[in-house]
Protein backbone atom coordinates (compact mmCIF):
# COMPACT_ATOMS: atom_id res chain seq x y z
CA UNK A 1 0.00 0.00 0.00
CA UNK A 2 1.08 3.64 -0.73
CA UNK A 3 1.81 5.91 2.53
CA UNK A 4 -0.83 7.90 3.81
CA UNK A 5 -1.71 9.72 6.86
CA UNK A 6 -4.82 10.73 8.56
CA UNK A 7 -5.57 14.47 8.17
CA UNK A 8 -4.26 17.15 10.87
CA UNK A 9 -6.57 18.10 13.33
CA UNK A 10 -8.83 21.07 13.68
CA UNK A 11 -8.63 23.66 15.87
CA UNK A 12 -11.54 23.90 17.90
CA UNK A 13 -13.24 27.52 17.79
CA UNK A 14 -14.95 29.27 19.85
CA UNK A 15 -19.29 29.22 19.31
CA UNK A 16 -19.86 32.48 19.47
CA UNK A 17 -18.41 35.49 17.06
CA UNK A 18 -17.80 32.98 13.90
CA UNK A 19 -15.07 35.15 12.03
CA UNK A 20 -15.13 33.52 8.64
CA UNK A 21 -18.27 32.22 6.71
CA UNK A 22 -18.92 28.77 8.24
CA UNK A 23 -21.35 26.12 7.78
CA UNK A 24 -21.96 26.39 11.06
CA UNK A 25 -22.43 30.39 10.65
CA UNK A 26 -24.83 29.56 7.66
CA UNK A 27 -27.25 27.49 10.13
CA UNK A 28 -27.05 29.72 12.60
CA UNK A 29 -28.61 32.63 10.80
CA UNK A 30 -31.36 30.21 9.53
CA UNK A 31 -31.91 29.51 13.60
CA UNK A 32 -32.08 33.50 14.09
CA UNK A 33 -34.60 34.07 11.25
CA UNK A 34 -36.86 31.06 12.66
CA UNK A 35 -36.51 32.58 15.90
CA UNK A 36 -37.14 36.04 15.47
CA UNK A 37 -40.81 35.03 13.72
CA UNK A 38 -41.50 32.39 17.18
CA UNK A 39 -40.65 35.38 19.85
CA UNK A 40 -38.12 33.18 20.83
CA UNK A 41 -36.82 34.47 24.45
CA UNK A 42 -33.41 35.63 24.68
CA UNK A 43 -32.60 33.43 27.37
CA UNK A 44 -33.60 30.10 24.89
CA UNK A 45 -31.85 31.76 21.69
CA UNK A 46 -28.52 31.65 24.14
CA UNK A 47 -29.19 27.86 25.07
CA UNK A 48 -30.34 26.52 21.70
CA UNK A 49 -27.59 28.80 19.72
CA UNK A 50 -24.72 26.86 21.88
CA UNK A 51 -23.31 22.94 21.68
CA UNK A 52 -23.52 21.37 25.00
CA UNK A 53 -20.70 18.92 24.87
CA UNK A 54 -17.78 18.78 22.15
CA UNK A 55 -15.12 15.98 22.14
CA UNK A 56 -12.18 15.94 19.99
CA UNK A 57 -10.18 12.83 20.55
CA UNK A 58 -6.90 11.79 19.19
CA UNK A 59 -5.50 8.33 19.19
CA UNK A 60 -2.83 6.15 17.58
CA UNK A 61 -4.02 3.12 15.36
CA UNK A 62 -1.34 0.31 13.99
CA UNK A 63 -1.08 -0.06 10.19
CA UNK A 64 -0.95 -2.69 7.91
CA UNK A 65 2.55 -1.92 7.59
CA UNK A 66 3.25 -1.85 11.14
CA UNK A 67 3.61 2.03 11.44
CA UNK A 68 1.25 3.97 13.66
CA UNK A 69 -1.25 6.70 12.56
CA UNK A 70 -2.50 9.13 14.90
CA UNK A 71 -6.21 10.15 14.02
CA UNK A 72 -8.59 13.49 15.02
CA UNK A 73 -12.45 12.23 16.06
CA UNK A 74 -15.33 14.18 16.98
CA UNK A 75 -18.24 14.05 18.76
CA UNK A 76 -20.37 17.32 19.44
CA UNK A 77 -23.55 16.77 21.34
CA UNK A 78 -25.65 19.62 20.80
CA UNK A 79 -29.14 19.29 23.00
CA UNK A 80 -30.79 16.42 24.62
CA UNK A 81 -33.46 18.23 26.43
CA UNK A 82 -36.34 15.91 24.21
CA UNK A 83 -34.25 12.84 24.76
CA UNK A 84 -30.53 11.13 24.51
CA UNK A 85 -28.78 13.09 21.96
CA UNK A 86 -28.83 11.12 18.46
CA UNK A 87 -26.66 11.51 15.09
CA UNK A 88 -24.44 9.94 12.68
CA UNK A 89 -20.42 9.67 12.32
CA UNK A 90 -19.10 10.03 9.28
CA UNK A 91 -15.62 9.66 7.77
CA UNK A 92 -14.24 11.96 5.90
CA UNK A 93 -11.18 13.87 5.05
CA UNK A 94 -13.66 17.26 5.33
CA UNK A 95 -15.13 16.34 8.91
CA UNK A 96 -14.11 19.16 11.07
CA UNK A 97 -15.54 20.77 14.32
CA UNK A 98 -17.64 23.47 12.52
CA UNK A 99 -19.44 21.00 10.64
CA UNK A 100 -19.68 18.67 13.07
CA UNK A 101 -21.29 21.56 15.12
CA UNK A 102 -23.44 22.12 12.28
CA UNK A 103 -24.62 18.59 12.05
CA UNK A 104 -25.47 18.25 15.67
CA UNK A 105 -27.68 21.25 15.64
CA UNK A 106 -29.82 19.60 12.67
CA UNK A 107 -29.99 16.63 14.05
CA UNK A 108 -31.59 18.65 17.19
CA UNK A 109 -33.97 20.29 14.73
CA UNK A 110 -34.84 17.28 12.97
CA UNK A 111 -35.69 14.95 15.45
CA UNK A 112 -38.06 17.65 16.84
CA UNK A 113 -39.83 18.34 13.55
CA UNK A 114 -40.32 14.53 13.68
CA UNK A 115 -41.85 14.46 17.02
CA UNK A 116 -39.41 11.54 18.56
CA UNK A 117 -37.96 11.30 21.95
CA UNK A 118 -34.46 11.77 21.22
CA UNK A 119 -32.07 15.47 21.19
CA UNK A 120 -28.95 15.94 18.46
CA UNK A 121 -25.61 15.27 17.96
CA UNK A 122 -23.23 13.99 15.18
CA UNK A 123 -19.51 13.11 15.46
CA UNK A 124 -17.22 11.43 12.73
CA UNK A 125 -13.50 11.14 11.81
CA UNK A 126 -11.36 13.07 9.92
CA UNK A 127 -10.28 10.36 7.16
CA UNK A 128 -10.68 9.26 4.14
CA UNK A 129 -11.69 5.75 4.65
CA UNK A 130 -10.54 4.49 0.83
CA UNK A 131 -7.29 4.76 1.77
CA UNK A 132 -7.60 1.73 4.34
CA UNK A 133 -8.11 -1.64 4.27
CA UNK A 134 -10.89 -3.50 5.69
CA UNK A 135 -8.49 -4.47 8.64
CA UNK A 136 -7.29 -1.26 9.20
CA UNK A 137 -11.02 0.36 8.89
CA UNK A 138 -12.11 -1.82 11.72
CA UNK A 139 -8.92 -1.02 13.91
CA UNK A 140 -9.58 2.72 13.55
CA UNK A 141 -13.36 2.27 14.25
CA UNK A 142 -13.02 0.57 17.50
CA UNK A 143 -10.52 2.59 19.01
CA UNK A 144 -12.27 5.74 17.92
CA UNK A 145 -15.64 3.83 19.90
CA UNK A 146 -12.91 3.00 23.08
CA UNK A 147 -11.92 6.78 22.79
CA UNK A 148 -15.45 8.13 23.06
CA UNK A 149 -16.05 5.94 25.98
CA UNK A 150 -18.90 6.88 28.17
CA UNK A 151 -19.76 9.61 26.09
CA UNK A 152 -21.82 7.95 24.70
CA UNK A 153 -24.61 4.74 24.99
CA UNK A 154 -27.90 3.82 24.64
CA UNK A 155 -29.48 5.75 27.13
CA UNK A 156 -27.33 9.14 26.65
CA UNK A 157 -25.87 9.17 23.18
CA UNK A 158 -26.67 6.97 19.94
CA UNK A 159 -24.30 7.33 17.12
CA UNK A 160 -25.87 6.19 13.58
CA UNK A 161 -24.22 5.62 9.82
CA UNK A 162 -23.66 9.15 7.90
CA UNK A 163 -21.16 9.58 4.53
CA UNK A 164 -18.87 6.89 4.63
CA UNK A 165 -20.39 4.69 6.95
CA UNK A 166 -22.75 1.59 6.96
CA UNK A 167 -24.09 -1.46 9.36
CA UNK A 168 -20.58 -3.06 9.41
CA UNK A 169 -18.85 0.21 10.87
CA UNK A 170 -21.91 0.30 13.36
CA UNK A 171 -21.84 -3.21 13.96
CA UNK A 172 -17.70 -2.83 15.13
CA UNK A 173 -19.04 -0.13 17.01
CA UNK A 174 -21.76 -2.24 18.97
CA UNK A 175 -18.98 -4.94 19.72
CA UNK A 176 -15.96 -2.24 20.95
CA UNK A 177 -18.69 -1.01 23.28
CA UNK A 178 -20.53 -3.83 24.48
CA UNK A 179 -16.80 -5.24 25.91
CA UNK A 180 -16.37 -2.21 27.71
CA UNK A 181 -19.20 -3.02 29.60
CA UNK A 182 -19.90 -6.12 32.68
CA UNK A 183 -20.82 -9.10 31.10
CA UNK A 184 -24.49 -8.58 33.03
CA UNK A 185 -25.12 -5.49 30.93
CA UNK A 186 -24.07 -6.14 27.18
CA UNK A 187 -27.41 -7.36 26.16
CA UNK A 188 -28.36 -4.48 27.68
CA UNK A 189 -26.32 -1.87 25.18
CA UNK A 190 -27.16 -3.48 21.77
CA UNK A 191 -29.21 0.39 21.31
CA UNK A 192 -25.91 1.63 21.75
CA UNK A 193 -25.85 2.05 17.96
CA UNK A 194 -28.50 1.92 15.08
CA UNK A 195 -28.02 1.23 11.30
CA UNK A 196 -26.75 -1.79 12.40
CA UNK A 197 -26.98 -5.03 10.31
CA UNK A 198 -30.16 -7.26 11.06
CA UNK A 199 -27.92 -9.95 12.76
CA UNK A 200 -27.05 -7.77 15.69
CA UNK A 201 -30.02 -5.96 16.34
CA UNK A 202 -30.96 -3.96 12.98
CA UNK A 203 -34.40 -2.89 11.96
CA UNK A 204 -36.07 -4.10 8.91
CA UNK A 205 -36.17 -1.16 6.59
CA UNK A 206 -33.83 0.99 8.03
CA UNK A 207 -31.53 1.09 4.57
CA UNK A 208 -34.31 2.65 2.51
CA UNK A 209 -35.56 4.81 5.11
CA UNK A 210 -34.16 8.21 4.32
CA UNK A 211 -34.69 7.54 0.68
CA UNK A 212 -38.70 6.79 1.51
CA UNK A 213 -38.62 9.83 3.52
CA UNK A 214 -37.36 11.98 0.69
CA UNK A 215 -40.13 10.50 -1.50
CA UNK A 216 -42.96 10.67 0.97
CA UNK A 217 -42.35 14.85 1.18
CA UNK A 218 -41.96 14.74 -2.59
CA UNK A 219 -45.03 12.75 -3.03
CA UNK A 220 -46.93 15.25 -0.84
CA UNK A 221 -45.74 18.36 -2.22
CA UNK A 222 -46.84 16.74 -5.47
CA UNK A 223 -50.35 16.17 -4.04
CA UNK A 224 -50.09 19.73 -2.62
CA UNK A 225 -49.63 21.42 -5.98
CA UNK A 226 -51.81 18.82 -7.99
CA UNK A 227 -48.56 18.53 -9.94
CA UNK A 228 -48.47 14.42 -12.06
CA UNK A 229 -45.12 12.66 -10.82
CA UNK A 230 -45.91 10.21 -13.39
CA UNK A 231 -43.78 11.11 -16.28
CA UNK A 232 -42.33 13.90 -14.37
CA UNK A 233 -37.77 14.03 -14.19
CA UNK A 234 -35.76 14.15 -11.41
CA UNK A 235 -31.84 14.71 -10.86
CA UNK A 236 -29.96 12.96 -8.60
CA UNK A 237 -26.71 14.41 -7.04
CA UNK A 238 -24.91 11.91 -4.98
CA UNK A 239 -26.11 8.60 -5.48
CA UNK A 240 -25.29 6.72 -2.51
CA UNK A 241 -27.29 5.52 0.77
CA UNK A 242 -30.10 8.26 0.23
CA UNK A 243 -29.72 9.14 -3.27
CA UNK A 244 -30.02 5.46 -4.69
CA UNK A 245 -33.08 4.66 -2.72
CA UNK A 246 -34.33 8.21 -3.75
CA UNK A 247 -34.29 7.41 -7.44
CA UNK A 248 -35.37 3.94 -6.74
CA UNK A 249 -38.44 4.80 -4.56
CA UNK A 250 -39.60 7.31 -7.33
CA UNK A 251 -39.56 5.07 -10.01
CA UNK A 252 -42.95 3.22 -9.22
CA UNK A 253 -44.21 6.63 -8.84
CA UNK A 254 -43.27 7.35 -12.71
CA UNK A 255 -40.65 9.74 -12.27
CA UNK A 256 -37.90 9.62 -14.64
CA UNK A 257 -34.20 10.06 -13.71
CA UNK A 258 -32.39 11.83 -16.35
CA UNK A 259 -29.72 12.66 -14.62
CA UNK A 260 -27.25 11.43 -11.70
CA UNK A 261 -23.59 12.11 -9.91
CA UNK A 262 -21.30 10.55 -7.57
CA UNK A 263 -17.76 11.07 -6.24
CA UNK A 264 -16.62 9.34 -10.02
CA UNK A 265 -18.49 11.28 -12.61
CA UNK A 266 -22.37 12.24 -13.66
CA UNK A 267 -24.29 10.69 -16.32
CA UNK A 268 -26.83 12.00 -18.39
CA UNK A 269 -29.49 10.68 -20.55
CA UNK A 270 -32.99 12.64 -21.66
CA UNK A 271 -35.02 9.25 -22.14
CA UNK A 272 -34.88 7.88 -18.73
CA UNK A 273 -31.43 5.80 -16.51
CA UNK A 274 -32.99 2.95 -14.65
CA UNK A 275 -32.00 3.65 -10.82
CA UNK A 276 -32.32 0.10 -10.21
CA UNK A 277 -29.72 -1.30 -13.02
CA UNK A 278 -27.21 1.64 -12.17
CA UNK A 279 -27.54 0.70 -8.53
CA UNK A 280 -26.55 -2.79 -9.53
CA UNK A 281 -23.42 -1.64 -11.22
CA UNK A 282 -23.00 0.14 -8.26
CA UNK A 283 -22.76 -2.69 -6.43
CA UNK A 284 -20.48 -4.49 -8.94
CA UNK A 285 -18.57 -1.50 -9.29
CA UNK A 286 -18.22 0.88 -6.78
CA UNK A 287 -19.53 3.73 -8.43
CA UNK A 288 -21.55 4.80 -11.81
CA UNK A 289 -18.01 5.25 -13.54
CA UNK A 290 -18.54 2.94 -16.67
CA UNK A 291 -22.46 2.46 -16.70
CA UNK A 292 -23.22 1.35 -20.53
CA UNK A 293 -26.09 2.63 -20.76
CA UNK A 294 -25.72 6.40 -20.15
CA UNK A 295 -23.93 9.60 -21.41
CA UNK A 296 -20.83 10.82 -19.44
CA UNK A 297 -21.40 14.34 -18.67
CA UNK A 298 -19.88 17.23 -16.82
CA UNK A 299 -20.54 17.30 -12.99
CA UNK A 300 -22.11 20.91 -13.54
CA UNK A 301 -25.07 18.90 -15.83
CA UNK A 302 -26.56 17.38 -12.82
CA UNK A 303 -27.18 20.18 -10.91
CA UNK A 304 -28.53 22.41 -13.85
CA UNK A 305 -30.43 20.06 -15.51
CA UNK A 306 -33.82 21.10 -16.84
CA UNK A 307 -35.81 18.91 -14.51
CA UNK A 308 -38.69 18.79 -12.32
CA UNK A 309 -37.38 17.73 -8.84
CA UNK A 310 -33.32 17.63 -8.01
CA UNK A 311 -32.30 15.70 -4.92
CA UNK A 312 -29.15 17.06 -3.43
CA UNK A 313 -27.98 14.17 -1.22
CA UNK A 314 -24.15 14.57 -1.22
CA UNK A 315 -22.39 16.86 0.98
CA UNK A 316 -23.19 20.59 2.06
CA UNK A 317 -23.27 23.74 0.46
CA UNK A 318 -23.62 22.70 -2.48
CA UNK A 319 -26.49 25.21 -3.72
CA UNK A 320 -24.99 28.31 -3.25
CA UNK A 321 -24.94 32.06 -4.07
CA UNK A 322 -23.16 30.87 -7.20
CA UNK A 323 -24.84 28.01 -8.44
CA UNK A 324 -28.42 28.39 -7.25
CA UNK A 325 -29.13 31.34 -9.86
CA UNK A 326 -28.17 27.97 -12.43
CA UNK A 327 -31.06 25.62 -11.18
CA UNK A 328 -33.40 24.64 -13.44
CA UNK A 329 -35.77 22.94 -11.74
CA UNK A 330 -39.07 23.12 -10.03
CA UNK A 331 -38.31 21.44 -6.52
CA UNK A 332 -34.85 20.75 -4.35
CA UNK A 333 -35.77 18.13 -2.11
CA UNK A 334 -32.67 18.01 -0.33
CA UNK A 335 -31.56 14.21 0.57
CA UNK A 336 -28.42 15.60 2.27
CA UNK A 337 -27.38 17.74 5.30
CA UNK A 338 -26.88 21.12 4.41
CA UNK A 339 -26.88 21.26 0.43
CA UNK A 340 -27.88 24.56 0.06
CA UNK A 341 -26.26 27.98 2.00
CA UNK A 342 -28.06 30.62 2.80
CA UNK A 343 -27.08 32.75 0.18
CA UNK A 344 -28.48 30.03 -1.97
CA UNK A 345 -31.77 29.46 0.20
CA UNK A 346 -32.45 33.58 -0.60
CA UNK A 347 -32.00 33.00 -4.58
CA UNK A 348 -34.55 29.63 -4.83
CA UNK A 349 -36.88 31.84 -3.03
CA UNK A 350 -36.45 34.42 -5.05
CA UNK A 351 -36.86 32.25 -8.51
CA UNK A 352 -39.89 30.80 -6.86
CA UNK A 353 -38.51 27.31 -6.84
CA UNK A 354 -39.88 25.66 -4.13
CA UNK A 355 -37.82 23.86 -1.60
CA UNK A 356 -38.28 20.88 1.00
CA UNK A 357 -35.54 21.23 3.83
CA UNK A 358 -33.30 18.96 4.73
CA UNK A 359 -34.29 18.82 8.75
CA UNK A 360 -37.73 17.60 7.39
CA UNK A 361 -37.25 15.83 3.71
CA UNK A 362 -34.29 13.36 4.90
CA UNK A 363 -35.73 12.72 8.65
CA UNK A 364 -36.56 8.98 7.69
CA UNK A 365 -33.63 7.84 9.02
CA UNK A 366 -33.70 9.14 12.00
CA UNK A 367 -37.11 7.87 12.35
CA UNK A 368 -36.41 4.50 11.59
CA UNK A 369 -33.54 4.81 14.12
CA UNK A 370 -35.62 5.21 17.10
CA UNK A 371 -37.82 2.40 15.95
CA UNK A 372 -34.54 0.34 15.51
CA UNK A 373 -33.82 1.59 19.48
CA UNK A 374 -37.25 0.78 20.23
CA UNK A 375 -37.31 -2.15 19.29
CA UNK A 376 -34.11 -3.10 20.77
CA UNK A 377 -35.12 -2.09 24.13
CA UNK A 378 -38.19 -4.33 23.90
CA UNK A 379 -36.46 -7.31 22.04
CA UNK A 380 -38.24 -7.54 19.56
CA UNK A 381 -37.97 -7.09 15.59
CA UNK A 382 -40.75 -5.30 13.29
CA UNK A 383 -41.87 -6.46 9.69
CA UNK A 384 -40.63 -4.32 7.18
CA UNK A 385 -44.29 -3.67 6.26
CA UNK A 386 -45.02 -2.16 9.94
CA UNK A 387 -41.82 0.09 9.68
CA UNK A 388 -42.79 1.44 6.23
CA UNK A 389 -46.11 2.25 7.83
CA UNK A 390 -45.16 4.21 10.69
CA UNK A 391 -42.64 5.91 8.71
CA UNK A 392 -45.08 7.44 5.78
CA UNK A 393 -47.48 8.86 9.73
CA UNK A 394 -44.77 10.30 11.09
CA UNK A 395 -43.45 12.07 7.74
CA UNK A 396 -46.84 13.18 6.61
CA UNK A 397 -47.57 14.67 10.03
CA UNK A 398 -44.04 16.32 10.18
CA UNK A 399 -44.58 17.46 6.46
CA UNK A 400 -48.00 19.16 7.61
CA UNK A 401 -46.54 20.81 10.81
CA UNK A 402 -44.07 22.56 8.60
CA UNK A 403 -46.50 23.50 5.78
CA UNK A 404 -48.97 24.65 8.67
CA UNK A 405 -45.93 27.21 10.05
CA UNK A 406 -45.08 28.14 6.33
CA UNK A 407 -48.53 29.56 5.71
CA UNK A 408 -49.01 31.22 9.52
CA UNK A 409 -45.79 32.94 9.71
CA UNK A 410 -45.64 33.68 5.46
CA UNK A 411 -42.15 32.59 5.03
CA UNK A 412 -40.47 29.91 3.23
CA UNK A 413 -40.29 26.57 4.36
CA UNK A 414 -36.55 25.86 5.80
CA UNK A 415 -37.25 28.86 8.19
CA UNK A 416 -40.97 27.16 8.62
CA UNK A 417 -39.41 23.99 9.62
CA UNK A 418 -36.83 25.68 12.09
CA UNK A 419 -40.08 27.14 13.62
CA UNK A 420 -41.81 23.63 14.17
CA UNK A 421 -38.39 22.55 16.06
CA UNK A 422 -37.86 26.08 17.77
CA UNK A 423 -41.73 26.05 19.40
CA UNK A 424 -41.52 22.18 20.14
CA UNK A 425 -38.08 22.42 22.47
CA UNK A 426 -39.57 25.65 23.52
CA UNK A 427 -42.53 24.17 25.45
CA UNK A 428 -40.15 21.73 26.77
CA UNK A 429 -37.83 24.07 28.48
CA UNK A 430 -41.12 26.01 29.61
CA UNK A 431 -42.29 22.89 31.47
CA UNK A 432 -39.10 22.01 33.16
CA UNK A 433 -36.96 25.30 33.61
CA UNK A 434 -33.78 25.64 34.00
CA UNK A 435 -31.29 24.16 36.89
CA UNK A 436 -31.25 25.48 39.37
Amino acid sequence: MTPRSASPAAEPKAMSGHAKSSTYAGMLRNFEAAADLLELSPDLRKILSTTQNELVVHFPVRMDDGKIEVFTGYRVQHNNIRGPYKGGLRFHPQVDIDEVRSLAAWMTWKTAIADIPFGGAKGGIQMDPGKFSRGELERITRRFTFALGNTIGPEYDIPAPDVNTGPQIMAWIQDTFQQTMPPSMRQNCVGVVTGKPLEVGGSQGRDKATGLGVVHCIRMWAEDRKFPLKGATCAVQGFGNVGSWAARLLKPYGVKLVAVEDVAGALADPKGIDPDDLAAHVKKEGSIKGYPRAKAVERSAVMEAEVDVLVPAALENQITGETAPRLRCRLVAEGANGPTTFEGDRILLERGIDLLPDVLCNAGGVVVSYFEWLQNKRAESWEVEEVDAKLERKMVRAYGRVREAAAKYKTGWRTAAYIVALDALQKVYEEHGIFP
